[in-house]
């Protein structure tokens, strides 16, 4: 009897044991967010689909978010405050002074701690001979106690950009991102939609 007990004990242990040691490891949010960059590049062939784009646009347009939040939650003055600053940078095609001043300015006066892109939609529009990529989408925007402040209508304007030495891959960039852009409403404009 004491034989059967003393095996059933270590039987229980080293399944305890066992059980302890097999946990999944999940990769939080702020890791994601730490390592997330404009570095990525899509083959042109998954950039031929409306849907693909949608979806790398939305995915962008969520991590700038991401990110602006972070850095707004921060002193603006610390090193990883600067490797935030510059991992946002990376989105853009030609980042100035004024990139962010729009999107800062809401978020601060609003308080935002967390953000979520919804309805995101891709579209075309002519100006010009020029072909232009826009997206608009709504955003939800949450306080610090996970409240809601709202739901606001957006649009950015972006690109693809083929990289260097290849014409199979492209990189996206934002152009301008919380701005109003001046859009001629016309027969011309095609939308595309998930």
């Amino acid at each position: 009897m004491k034989r059967i007990n003393n095996f059933l004990l270590l039987t229980v242990l080293f399944l305890t044991f066992v059980s302890c040691n097999n946990k999944k490891t999940e990769i939080s949010d702020l890791d994601k967010l730490r390592n997330s960059n404009n570095t990525k590049t899509y083959p042109a062939v998954q950039m031929d689909s409306a849907q693909a784009i949608n979806y790398i646009t939305k995915q962008k347009v969520q991590e700038l978010l991401d990110l602006s939040t972070l850095y707004l939650s921060g002193n603006k003055n610390t090193e990883i405050d600067t490797v935030i600053y510059s991992q946002m940078q990376s989105y853009f095609h030609k980042p100035d002074s004024l990139t962010f001043k729009n999107l800062f300015h809401e978020l601060d006066s609003l308080k935002v701690k967390t953000v979520k892109v919804n309805n995101l939609e891709v579209y075309k529009d002519i100006q010009n001979k020029d072909t232009l990529d826009f997206a608009k989408f709504s955003v939800e925007y949450f306080d610090n106690k996970n409240k809601t402040l709202g739901t606001f209508e957006k649009n950015a304007q972006y690109i693809l950009v083929s990289t260097p030495n290849t014409k199979k891959e492209f990189k996206f960039f934002f152009l301008n991102f919380y701005s109003n852009p001046l859009l001629k409403k016309d027969s011309t404009s095609v939308g595309v939609t998930r």
